[in-house]
């Protein structure tokens, strides 16, 4: 367990069939603001990592900021990828607790205080091996979402091992993005779970 950040789906047990051939256009609206939140992203991870450098802590007002981007982030891509029927919110909240309002749930538990100044100042070297495995489990979470595709256009219905493993692969993602984003120090474990 990972405390510095949690990742559940509600997904249905049945997804109506047409979806997977147009859901994602439907998150269209959602992938332009993507866009522009992933600007203001880079910006809050740059004050990030220089308050956290130079100071030993993190910002509240800027752990909120990351954590909306997230929590966005991946209610769009589970959105986007026909894991849930309702329309995701075009929710700013910057809080660090899930505020609701979406079958995805994403919350974190950030280290603002007592900050390891050297690991940060080499975050982008420690970052490397979990974003390694964590590209290579998510792309392996891609294929299986491409047959995912053609189980619910046909069937209705995710299929539970892949549903499971595509979850536990956004959870990988959104671990090694806390960690990656300085909202811990923390070094995310190379488990799905």
């Amino acid at each position: 367990m990972y405390p510095a950040a949690t990742l559940e789906i509600e997904s249905p047990e049945t997804i109506e069939n047409w979806r997977p051939l147009v859901q994602w256009l439907l998150a269209i609206p959602h992938v332009v603001v993507l866009y522009f939140l992933g600007i203001a992203g880079v910006v809050a991870w740059v004050v990030a990592w220089f308050t956290t450098v130079f100071t030993g802590r993190l910002s509240e007002e800027v752990a909120g900021w990351l954590a909306m981007i997230h929590r966005y982030q991946f209610r769009v891509t589970a959105y986007t990828g026909f894991m849930y029927e309702e329309y995701p919110p075009f929710d700013f909240t910057r809080t660090l607790e899930e505020p609701g309002g979406s079958p995805v749930s994403v919350s974190f538990e950030p280290q603002f205080e007592e900050r390891d100044r050297l690991t940060c100042v080499l975050r982008i070297f420690w970052l490397i091996p979990i974003a390694i495995f964590s590209a290579i489990v998510y792309f392996a979470a891609t294929i299986l979402w491409i047959g995912a595709f053609f189980a619910v256009l046909f069937t209705g219905r995710w299929p539970e091992g892949l549903l499971d493993f595509v979850v536990k692969a956004l959870r990988l993602n959104l671990r090694a993005n806390t960690y990656g984003s300085f909202l811990t120090d923390q070094y995310p474990p190379f488990a799905l779970e």
